[in-house]
This record gives structure tokens, C-alpha cells and sequence, in this order.
């Protein structure tokens, strides 16, 4: 269905009886930027993952705002504002800490390329610019999904949805908005936020939205690293990040994030290193539901780690010290994976770190058990040891005695150092056995 064809179309509306949106679940600093919008004359709307998120129940992370005003109107109303982006040109309003995203109508691609005012696409059809402004309606179809294109009216709060959004809502269905081979090359990143929001909301990808996926995934190798370490963030460090890997793999997706972690996964036997990603991210996915602490440093060291390992295997054949095979190793993958998804170097030098401090929790003997706890990076390098021995990579022991060493005193902590023979080097039994059958090691 093309533009044209929609745009005499008259929105599904639906009066505040009929849905379980309250002005009481939208925070006050969105209220006021909608109320302040109307109040100056223009259109304002709730609309985006707020919206959804509210209909499903579910408490909204961000509440986003479509208006017809112009970002330097938007940005005259508000001293606490100010205007990003060069690719989509939106106006930020701050509250402390609190940033409600305001956007202006944008035209649906069709009428964008007829005006070709401030639009640009590469040869491909990837949009590189898109601030062509437009109505409500060619704001609808322009968004990507339909369940993400439904309008809070702070007029008479009732729900505008041009898109059958609702009805797909309701479904569990995750549908793109127009040809999804036009939308997937506009912004190839549309293939990982179907993946996304597939996870997140628990949605079947309509078979139509899916059915592209794989043959075009070859387009996210024009989008630029940096971009793609953000939508890394999103799929993987809030919550449903297991879920994501599951659908990455299935679509094709994986491998041009992480290529040579994908390909070991192809040819690992007895569930090795998958066991070991599914159970990083799980344990992750608990973390983010506990309002716990997260970090890209230990995300990408276990995305990376067989990769890594199995190359400092071959550098410790050499005659290199474990530790510095490790970083050796690392210095050689990296370089390669950030031509794919960038990690910045505040992530990639405690990454390393984890890496490193993995063959120190073999040396148990003397006063290296203390050293390494005192060590600030030995809780994270702790955590990644548990995963290793969850995956059956380390001896369950190994990780007992560490978990046991650190939460009991100092007498504890000796009788556990006496106990144990000097210079055990509690060596993985799946390291004795890489040695023995794999010639490259």
C-alpha cells in the first residue's frame, strides 16, 4: 500500500472510554510539554513506545512527542530545549534528568522524494536525510511499525491509529509499515528493532515484516559502527537480551554484528560457546529486571570471549604466559570486530582486564587469592569465572572455592588457603582436552 493510496484515509479514533491510557501514567514533565504545545496552538501528540507500552500495561521507559511545530518553534517555547540530529532534526526538552523528545511531523518517503527540500537517499534507498515536514497522517505511515504509530490526543485523550495498530497490538504482531523491502533499505537498522521489539514485547514478526530479513542483512554492513553499538545496547542491556540473541541467529542478523564469534557458534560441538552467550546474557537479563548494575565492558567480553580464547590457545602453544595470551589475543580480534559494531575504549580496556584476570583464579596458593581480590576489576572478572563454570568450561570447584574465599574473614579465608595444595593450578578440563584434540591449539 503506498502513500497515495492512504491519504485520504480517516483514522480509527478511540474515545478515552474505550482504552486504559490516564493522563495519571504519563509523566508530568511529558504532560507539561503537550499541554504547552496546544495551549500555543499547535498539534501535540503522545505517540511511539509510550503509547504502546501504556496500552500493554507495561510502564513506559520514554514518552515521546509528534507536533506539527517546527523545531525552532518547539525550541521557542522552551528555554530548557535544544536541537539535535542532522539526519532527523528533533527538539529536546530537559528535565533534569528527564529528556522528552519532540518530533516534528515528518512526510511519508513518496512525498519526501517529490519535494526533495531536505531529503537525501543513497543508491541503495537508505534515507540520509529526512526533514521533509508533513501532516498527522503522513507522520503515521512513516513510522515503522504499526503498533508504534498510535496518537494520544491531549485534546479530548482519545487514541488516533491510521495504521490498524490496535488491532495488531491486540494480536501480538509485529508488522512493518508499507513494503518492507522499501523500509528495510531506507534504514537497514529496522531489521534489528523488529528483532528488538519482538523480544521485548514478547510479538510474533509478521510473516511479510520476516520474510526479507535474511537476504537483506548484508545492508547493515553500510551502517556505521558507532550506530550499531548503540542498537548492541538496546537489544542486549535491558532485559531481554537472551531472547534477542535467539532472534538475531534465527533471522541472520548475528553474523554481521559479531562474524567470528557467529562462525564458531556454526561449528562448536555440545552446545559450546552458546551455552556460554545464552547463559551470559540470561544472567544479565536478571541483573537489568533487579535494577542492578550492567556494563558493555562484560557484554562484549562474553560476545567475544571464544573468539578470543581459542586465539590465545594458539599463542600459549607458542610459549606465551596465559595472561598475556589473552591480551594478545584480544589486541588481534578487536581491531576486526569494531569494523562491525564499535565498543569504545572506556568498555574495551576493562573488557581486556576480565580477560586477563581469568587465569589468576587458578593460582590459589601463597598470597594471590588476596592480591586478585583487592584487585578493582575481580568482582566483574569474578562473574565471568561463574558463567565459565555454569557453561562447563571450568570445574564447578574452581568457582566454589572463590565464591566461599571471598565472603568469609580473614581466618576463613586461611583455612581455605591451607586447605589448598600448593601450586594447584585447577586447570579447565575442557582446555586439557582442546589440547589434545585440536592441532591448531
Amino acid at each position: 500500500m503506498n502513500f497515495q493510496e492512504t491519504s485520504t484515509l480517516s483514522p480509527n479514533i478511540v474515545a478515552r472510554a474505550d482504552h486504559n491510557i490516564s493522563r495519571t501514567q504519563i509523566s508530568e514533565n511529558a504532560l507539561k510539554v503537550l499541554y504547552r504545545l496546544k495551549t500555543a496552538g499547535y498539534e501535540s501528540y503522545l505517540v511511539g513506545g509510550g503509547v504502546r507500552d501504556l496500552l500493554l500495561g507495561r510502564e513506559p521507559k520514554d514518552f515521546d512527542i509528534a507536533t506539527d511545530a517546527r523545531p525552532e518553534q518547539v525550541h521557542a517555547l522552551f528555554r530548557n530545549c535544544r536541537i539535535i540530529g542532522r539526519r532527523f532534526r528533533l527538539a529536546h526538552v530537559q528535565f533534569g534528568g528527564e529528556i522528552i523528545e519532540v518530533a516534528t511531523f515528518r512526510a511519508n518517503q513518496d512525498v519526501a522524494r517529490q519535494a526533495d527540500v531536505d531529503d537525501a537517499h543513497n543508491d541503495s534507498g537508505r534515507i540520509l536525510r529526512d526533514n521533509t515536514y508533513g501532516t498527522l497522517e503522513q507522520d503515521a505511515f512513516r513510522r515503522d511499525f504499526t503498533v508504534n504509530a498510535l496518537y494520544y490526543d491531549i485534546r479530548d485523550f482519545s487514541l488516533k491509529d491510521y495504521v490498524n495498530g490496535i488491532a495488531d497490538l491486540r494480536a501480538g504482531t509485529l508488522r512493518l509499515i508499507g513494503d518492507p523491502q522499501i523500509r528495510y533499505r531506507e534504514d537497514p537498522v529496522r531489521m534489528l528493532r523488529a528483532v528488538r521489539f519482538a523480544a521485548k514485547l514478547g510479538f510474533r514478526i509478521h510473516p511479510d515484516t520476516a520474510a526479507p530479513i535474511a537476504a537483506l542483512s548484508a545492508l547493515l554492513d553500510d551502517i556505521p559502527p558507532a550506530r550499531l553499538f548503540e542498537e548492541i545496547l538496546k537489544l542486549f542491556l535491558y532485559g531481554f537480551g537472551r531472547q534477542s540473541f535467539e532472534n538475531l541467529r534465527h533471522y541472520g542478523l548475528f553474523a554481521r554484528l559479531f562474524p567470528r564469534t557467529d562462525a564458531i557458534l556454526d561449528t562448536e560441538e555440545q552446545g559450546f560457546p552458546h551455552t556460554f552467550i545464552a547463559e551470559a546474557l540470561a544472567s544479565t537479563d536478571v541483573r537489568v529486571n533487579a535494577d542492578k548494575s550492567v556494563t558493555p565492558a562484560f557484554l562484549f567480553a562474553a560476545l567475544l570471549w571464544e573468539p578470543v580464547r581459542q586465539q590465545a590457545l594458539v599463542l600459549e602453544a607458542q610459549g606465551m604466559h596465559s595472561g598475556e595470551a589473552l591480551r594478545h589475543a584480544a589486541d588481534e580480534i578487536l581491531p576486526e570486530q569494531i569494523s562491525h559494531v564499535a565498543l569504545p575504549r572506556r568498555f574495551a580496556t576493562p573488557m581486556i582486564e576480565i580477560y586477563q584476570l581469568q587465569p589468576r583464579f587458578a593460582q590459589r596458593d601463597g598470597k594471590r587469592p588476596l592480591r586478585l581480590l583487592a584487585h578493582p576489576r575481580f568482582r566483574a572478572a569474578y562473574d565471568f569465572l561463574m558463567l565459565r563454570a555454569a557453561a562447563g568450561e571450568v570445574d564447578t570447584e574452581l568457582a566454589r572455592w572463590w565464591t566461599e574465599f571471598q565472603n568469609v574473614d580473614a581466618a576463613g579465608q586461611s583455612s581455605l588457603l591451607n586447605a589448598t595444595p600448593t601450586g594447584q593450578r585447577g586447570r579447565s578440563r575442557r582446555r586439557r582436552r582442546r589440547r589434545e584434540t585440536s592441532p591448531s591449539a
